[in-house]
């Protein structure tokens, strides 16, 4: 085995993790995240198309698991019918590397076809694209160069947008106060079940 290779794929990516931007578009996304959701009564549509869309589905789950409900549509599918689980205060998060993703920029225009005014996030690796120019905030990955050996596999951009998903995951976790009671309620099932359960005993206790 060789372990240089692995050594330089690891620093490759923690790299690449230490360098994105940390700006205040982390506190305008979380603003927004927390107004239309909690405030509003609105959910998180998450959105991306292959890899990025893989990304999307993760962030959506999370995301519904620690008390901001959210859901995963797929930009394809948007265009036969299912744009219509969108509603009035849901606020959109699109994931795209390029920024020209076709299915994600026409997704766009079709949501604001039937709400105009719906808010946009998006997390990209080109802040100067066309669907981060129609973004209400733009959340950049740094656009690392992927550990790829071609350079063309989605690895290390889809490394950063994970971790991007993680930040604002966490940062609504403390805006919202969100507790082991309130994990424990989402997350009956399993090890992590059985801890929040045991996590909110300890704190009533206490």
């Amino acid at each position: 085995m060789d372990r240089t290779i692995i050594t330089d794929i690891l620093k490759h990516e923690a790299e690449a993790v230490m360098n994105i931007p940390v700006t205040d578009s982390f506190d305008k996304a979380v603003e927004m995240i927390h107004h239309h959701v909690h405030e509003l009564g609105g959910k998180i549509i998450m959105s991306g198309m292959g890899k990025a869309g893989q990304i999307a589905i993760n962030m959506s789950t999370t995301f519904s698991s620690t008390g901001s409900p959210a859901i995963f549509l797929h930009p394809a599918e948007a265009q036969h019918g299912d744009l219509g689980v969108m509603q009035k205060n849901d606020i959109m998060v699109l994931i795209s590397n390029s920024g020209k993703t076709r299915e994600i920029v026409e997704l766009i225009d079709l949501a604001r076809n039937l709400y105009e005014k719906v808010p946009i996030i998006v997390i990209t690796g080109n802040p100067d694209s066309l669907l981060a120019d129609e973004a209400d905030v733009v959340l950049a990955t740094g656009s690392p160069k992927e550990v790829c050996a071609l350079g063309l596999t989605p690895t290390t951009s889809t490394t950063v947008m994970t971790v991007i998903g993680d930040i604002l995951v966490v940062m609504l976790m403390k805006k919202i106060g969100f507790t082991s009671a309130e994990y424990a309620k989402r997350h009956h099932g399993g090890y992590l079940g059985n801890v929040s359960r045991k996590q909110a005993g300890k704190s009533i206790d206490n």
